[in-house]
């Protein structure tokens, strides 16, 4: 026993007045299996339906069209989350249902059948499709559907007037209990015709069986969205595909960084290039692949049997649609396969750059010890320089100084001796010598120079 709490949790009742609180998506997921239930159809009917692509603005748009036409002739409206809404005009229903890129609308109308020697779909669906104008287009049309439900009749003549005979195609569904025919082409009016004959179906069950055609018409059209894009993108895929090819045999004679550098510039293009047109195709092919995969499961579900002289609906498609299928998914692979060519082409380029660039490096270094070896010759030259040069200045200086006292007299009257300028300048010379070179030693080892 559940209950439904305010917050949309379905809690578990285990009784006196206990419950297990439930997760917050669990109401959620539980009504997802009900979402859209068939309905219970009774032969004859006919069914108009019709799918329109959307997007985010447009769906809004058509949600809020919906509940005002329901609205205006006091039915129940749509709740605002909902993704399928059944309501009844009269004699006529619409079945209104919203999905990720389109919406689809399915107006079951009362038949009067197949009069004796007439035809099927009478009157056209020109002349029925007057309740589509109830509200405005929510986009452009994609799928249109004339599906005619009739009871079991033994009469087939009528068939090749209905439907061209090279594309027609028959089965006996649901183990023998009804036949389906189609030839998937429109008709002057644009509708693509499907009469089902129900030969002891019960009601429930032939609601499920005409959910699952239109979902099959449906589906198969949108799954073929994918192949205009395919189309698209195969001359911009050959052309990145011989660009690459071209890139590759040149990497082979590049020399140089330059070269590899233009080359790794050209690659790093070409990468983002085919990025944008996947990116752009990427939901596009993945949404054909799950239609396709719904188109197989409906297929199944019907369970068909051949009727001599004609192929099943499977047989059909698979005929027609797989080739388009397959274009699709092998632009999809070669994109990918391209991808992996060029990641792996600029990576050796990369690789190659680096190895030059360590070499440039290599041998700029080696330049820069070269350069400051001879700075440091140069600087012990200049030092040695410099000890000569501050040693004549000292030496001169002392001569200076010496002669100086030897003209005033100073020595003899002092020191009771004659002092001898040039021999004092001689013993001074290599004093000073040694005590410049001493001094500028020291200078250089307080540098941190230990050579």
């Amino acid at each position: 026993m559940a209950n439904e709490r305010s917050g949309g949790e379905a809690d578990l009742v285990i009784g006196e007045g206990r419950a297990l609180h439930a997760h917050p998506l669990r109401a959620q997921v539980l009504r997802e299996l009900h979402a859209r239930p068939f309905a219970p159809v009774q032969a004859p009917r006919r069914m108009l339906h019709a799918a329109f692509l959307l997007d985010a603005a447009t769906a809004q748009a058509d949600r809020a069209a919906v509940a005002a036409l329901c609205h205006a002739r006091g039915l129940p409206t749509p709740a605002s989350s909902a993704k399928y809404h059944h309501v009844s005009f009269g004699g006529a229903e619409l079945r209104w249902e919203s999905h990720a890129e389109f919406c689809t609308y399915t107006w079951d109308l009362p038949s009067s059948g197949i009069q004796p020697g007439g035809l099927p779909f009478q009157p056209p669906a020109a002349t029925l499709a007057s309740p589509f104008g109830e509200v405005p287009q929510p986009g452009p049309l994609l799928v249109a559907v004339d599906l005619h439900l009739v009871p079991d009749t033994a009469e087939d003549f009528f068939l090749d007037q209905v439907f061209d005979r090279s594309s027609l195609a028959r089965a006996d569904v649901n183990d023998g209990l009804a036949e389906i025919a189609t030839d998937f082409m429109p008709d002057p009016s644009g509708f693509v015709r499907i009469l089902v004959r129900n030969r002891g179906l019960g009601a429930e069950s032939a609601g499920a069986l005409v959910q699952r055609l239109l979902e099959i018409e449906t589906y198969r059209t949108l799954a073929l969205l994918g192949l205009p894009e395919a189309q698209r993108l195969s001359p911009e895929v050959a052309r990145i595909e011989a660009r690459l090819a071209t890139a590759a045999t040149a990497m082979t004679s590049a020399k140089g960084l330059v070269d590899n550098n233009n080359l790794l510039n050209q690659l790093v293009g070409l990468a983002a290039e085919l990025e944008a047109g996947a990116a752009g195709a990427l939901f596009r092919f993945g949404a054909s692949r799950a239609y396709m995969e719904i188109v197989r499961l409906r297929l199944a579900t019907i369970r068909e049997v051949p009727v001599t002289g004609f192929p099943t609906w499977q047989q059909f498609l698979d005929r027609r649609m797989q080739p388009a299928m397959r274009t699709c998914f092998a632009v999809e692979e070669r994109q990918e396969k391209i991808a992996r060519k060029l990641s792996n082409a600029a990576d050796l380029l990369r690789t190659r750059v680096d190895v030059e660039l360590e070499q440039q490096n290599r041998d700029l270094l080696t330049s820069m010890n070269e350069r400051t070896r001879l700075q440091l010759r140069l600087q012990r030259t200049v030092e040695g320089l410099s000890v000569a040069a501050i040693s004549y200045y000292v030496v001169s200086l002392f001569h200076h100084m010496a002669e100086g006292i030897h003209e005033s007299g100073i020595d003899a009257r002092t020191f009771g001796i004659h002092l001898d300028v040039g021999l004092a300048t001689a013993l001074a010379v290599p004093v000073a010598v040694l005590g410049v070179w001493s001094v500028v030693r020291r200078i250089r080892r307080s540098h941190g120079d230990s050579d």
